[in-house]
């Protein structure tokens, strides 16, 4: 059961990584690295530091 929602959790990560990354300049297939719970953190680091030069310009 836990391993279901893992998957469950992984999916509702991935997905919207998916449509974000290209936003900000990230390749896209780095949204699968985000099974590994601290490589979604940094990218979300990565794509507010890349919001926050957009602010600036």
């Amino acid at each position: 059961m836990e391993f279901l929602i893992w998957i469950v959790v992984v999916a509702a990560t991935i997905i919207p990584m998916l449509k974000l990354l290209p936003h900000f300049g990230i390749n896209k297939n780095w949204a699968f690295a985000c099974v590994i719970s601290p490589v979604a953190i940094v990218l979300l680091w990565m794509m507010a530091m890349k919001l926050q030069e957009m602010e600036r310009r």
